[in-house]
């Protein structure tokens, strides 16, 4: 394993920072974001004197529908494997972090959970061939991909289903230097395991994802891929806990809660 790089709400000056954890559960507060060669400060903190925030400030988050084949199995909208992978995206407004309140909306009856991998891209790129993607990966994060299934249903595309403000839980931290070949993706709703898969079972593996990501639009430094969920969705509530648990990544755990 690699390094553990956070983004962090700053006790003193109130702003978010980035910063790297050390074996002591410090934080070595970085000049700016890592996959950018923030440079390491001579400031450090207690981890558990600062806030998280989600780890990320893409400027796209690209998710990756069907990519488990148990899920296509318990799917109700596929008979079958897509024959290529299946993309969407999410604004960046419905990013939150660990321990933020997922908002379960008026509009919608079923708001499911989805626990996803996340990939965070090191630099600019286009056109990667697949054999060279490894090279823009920086690290990998827990993802929720958040979804209201009823409007998912209704709209017929998946803008508004996927896209609420509050969707998209990411963290709690980045993790570098992780094999992402097979490593554990589960979900956890109120301290039972409802999903377990391995990325290993994946349709299309994270390198093919690049490159295929790749072929029509331009990543940049800070995006993610959001690589698909395993099988076992079902639905949160208003008071549900929700925990996304990656091998060697990390566990992200938010609340569901009623709008104010």
């Amino acid at each position: 394993m690699g390094m553990r790089y956070v983004r962090f709400l700053h006790p003193a000056r109130k702003t978010p920072c980035f910063g790297s954890l050390t074996s002591d559960d410090s934080i070595a507060v970085l000049t700016g974001p890592p996959w950018l060669a923030g440079e390491v400060t001579d400031e450090t903190l207690p981890l558990q004197q600062v806030t998280l925030l989600a780890p990320v400030e893409p400027s796209k988050i690209i998710c990756i529908g069907l990519n488990y084949q148990e899920h296509v199995k318990h799917s109700q909208s596929a008979d079958e494997a897509p024959k290529y992978p299946l993309t969407f995206m999410k604004p960046p407004t419905s990013i939150i972090g660990p321990d933020e309140k997922i908002i379960h909306p008026r509009e919608a009856e079923r708001v499911d959970y989805e626990a996803e991998l996340g990939v965070v891209i090191s630099s600019r790129c286009r056109h990667v061939p697949e054999n060279d993607a490894h090279r823009y990966v920086f690290g990998l994060t827990c993802v929720n991909d958040v979804t209201a299934r009823d409007l998912q249903k209704k709209d017929g595309q998946w803008t508004r289903a996927k896209g609420f403000d509050t969707f998209c839980p990411v963290g709690p931290w980045i993790v570098t230097g992780i094999d992402y070949s097979d490593i554990g993706v589960e979900g956890i709703l109120n301290g039972k395991v409802m999903q377990s898969g391995r990325t290993s079972q994946m349709i299309f593996p994270i390198p093919k994802l690049i490159a295929y990501i790749t072929s029509f639009t331009t990543l940049l430094p800070g995006d993610i891929i959001s690589t698909g969920t395993p099988s076992g969705i079902s639905p949160m509530n208003p008071g549900d806990t929700i925990e996304i648990k990656v091998e060697n990544v990390g566990s992200l755990t938010n609340t569901v809660a009623t709008p104010e």
